[in-house]
């Protein structure tokens, strides 16, 4: 039993960053480009935001894409095994609307 992967302790160490999220969230409604991400992950460094993105493509939760342009172009789409989280994170946002908000909103 010790040797056996927990699905759900697995999941949110894959998934449980709050920036690889904020990432996975904002690539839903397609692909974008690196400034793009950073404008919308707003409070990440660049440095972050570059390590999160070679981290996620490196577990196959996201594609890299570059144009041999000038300037170089550079886009990042979710993965089929990206696009399978976002029920997860539609799920997370539904619940922080619902639980949540009403914290903070007593808390004023």
């Amino acid at each position: 039993m010790a040797d056996e992967i927990c699905p759900i302790a697995e999941a949110a160490k894959l998934l449980g960053d709050k920036w690889t999220l904020i990432i996975l969230r904002d690539l839903a409604s397609g692909p974008r480009r690196f400034k793009e991400l950073e404008q919308s992950c707003e409070g990440i460094s660049p440095s972050i935001l570059a390590s999160r993105l070679r981290q996620l493509e490196e577990q196959g939760l996201l594609t890299r894409t570059s144009y041999h342009e000038i300037p170089p172009r550079v886009e990042y789409a979710l993965s089929p095994k990206g696009q399978a989280a976002q029920p997860v994170i539609e799920a997370l946002r539904a619940y922080g609307e619902r639980w949540l908000t009403l914290v903070a909103e007593k808390a004023r």
